[in-house]
């Protein structure tokens, strides 16, 4: 019961003080920090999972504040595809922001950032034919980059840590002998929603400041929270899209900035000339759709850059398995110590673990062997299985069997087949 009201009227409890009261409160609770009340900065989209995170942080007894990340230019969108995204977007997070009882909300205009750090990265990428993941540059250069140097220029001190609606989970050790603390970041509880690999790219500190209250919850629980608390979003549907581009298809944004280059189709395994296309930036290995070919179904097993020559087979499986199960990756980020990792038959430098090649619940038995030389940035990755669609510039990120994501990287090429059969005889 709440208190009396004027009037004596009794008051009754705000949702938010029943969640935090609730017997699953402590599951609810358990990645939110309850026990270490601070003042967070809180990353709102406008969508469920951010608005719940919002919600979470309240109820552990945080002090919040919201902020909404303007990362595009609105004259961009509106010259070249008459919508932008981000205004509904924000009017979400007012409403949002009101339900949960008028928290603070700021817009952060991070437009020339974003375009300097991951869109230019990512033309650049697909004019070169490589498969760039914007999600992954934008976490780790923008969300919990830029947008922390921007609190430290306009906010300095005022706040302890970023929380977001990332479904991650974050273990905190304190290292022995030492005042300092180690973060392992893990896999969530829901292995379909889990978004370790968008976030494998961020650094130790980066990871120190982080908050994923969502780390423990399905998303049919976080979906439950919101109705509990009657968020005005709670209906929402998911979003399907990449992060820099919402409601806009990959490759309209690619014709607006790339334009079109006609070129040859030509059959894998014969050279034969099967039609036309736009461009080879609109494919990538192991595509099947929008290949408008009669007699398939046709897959993509891999483009000529410079002749501007895309490549198909209808046998993509066989042409192609060599490519889909040896890769190099280059710019490895080590969440745990190669030193700490145990080596596969006591090789130095040669590990087993599980990899992921893209967002989902699918890995990988893998092994990886670090290139003598390169201080532990470069590796040679054999995967137990093939995985088809394989292509340069995706991110490759590493987990032990229990879920602790160890390292990240970016696939970088693709030996021989005869360097794999050499590698299989030697395992």
């Amino acid at each position: 019961m709440g208190g009396p009201g004027r009037g004596g009227s009794p008051v009754a409890p705000s949702p938010l003080r029943l969640l935090a009261t609730a017997p699953d409160a402590p599951t609810l609770l358990r990645e939110s920090e309850p026990q270490h009340p601070r003042r967070l900065a809180v990353l709102l989209s406008g969508g469920v999972d951010s608005s719940v995170a919002l919600a979470l942080a309240l109820a552990a007894g945080h002090k919040v504040e919201a902020f909404y990340l303007q990362i595009w230019f609105q004259e961009d969108f509106r010259n070249t595809w008459s919508a932008c995204p981000w205004e509904a977007e924000l009017r979400e997070c007012e409403a949002v922001c009101a339900s949960l009882g008028q928290v603070p909300l700021h817009v952060v205009r991070l437009t020339d950032d974003y375009w300097r750090l991951v869109v230019d990265e990512c033309i650049r990428d697909v004019r070169r034919g490589r498969t760039p993941n914007p999600d992954v540059l934008c976490n780790s250069r923008i969300k919990f980059g830029a947008f922390h140097e921007w609190l430290e220029a306009n906010r300095p001190g005022e706040f302890d840590g970023i929380v977001s609606g990332h479904y991650a989970r974050l273990e905190c050790e304190k290292e022995p002998g030492t005042a300092a603390t180690r973060v392992h970041l893990h896999a969530a509880a829901d292995p379909i929603k889990d978004q370790t690999y968008f976030l494998s790219q961020l650094s130790a500190a980066q990871l120190a400041r982080c908050v994923f209250p969502l780390g423990a919850l399905t998303k049919r629980e976080v979906r439950d929270v919101a109705h509990r608390l009657r968020l005005p979003n709670a209906a929402r549907p998911e979003s399907q899209g990449l992060c820099f581009l919402g409601q806009v298809r990959f490759p309209e944004f690619i014709r607006a900035h790339l334009g079109d280059w006609p070129g040859p189709i030509l059959q894998h395994e014969t050279g034969a000339l099967l039609g036309y296309h736009q461009g080879f930036w609109y494919f990538t290995p192991g595509q099947r759709r929008g290949i408008r070919l009669p007699g398939g179904p046709w897959y993509v097993t891999r483009k000529d850059t410079r002749r501007n020559v895309v490549f198909v087979s209808r046998a993509y499986h066989q042409t192609a398995e060599a490519d889909r199960r040896l890769f190099r990756v280059n710019n490895l980020v080590w969440h745990e110590s190669p030193a700490t990792l145990p080596p596969e038959r006591g090789e130095r430098g040669l590990f087993r673990l599980r990899c992921k090649t893209r967002h989902g619940p699918e890995t990988h038995d893998a092994q990886l062997r670090l290139r003598p030389g390169f201080r532990d940035a470069e590796a040679v990755v054999v995967l137990a299985q093939p995985d088809q669609g394989l292509a340069s510039g995706q991110f490759a990120v590493f987990y032990t069997d229990d879920g602790l994501c160890c390292a990240s990287g970016v696939i970088d090429g693709f030996p021989s087949g005869q360097s794999l059969r050499r590698r299989r005889n030697a395992a």
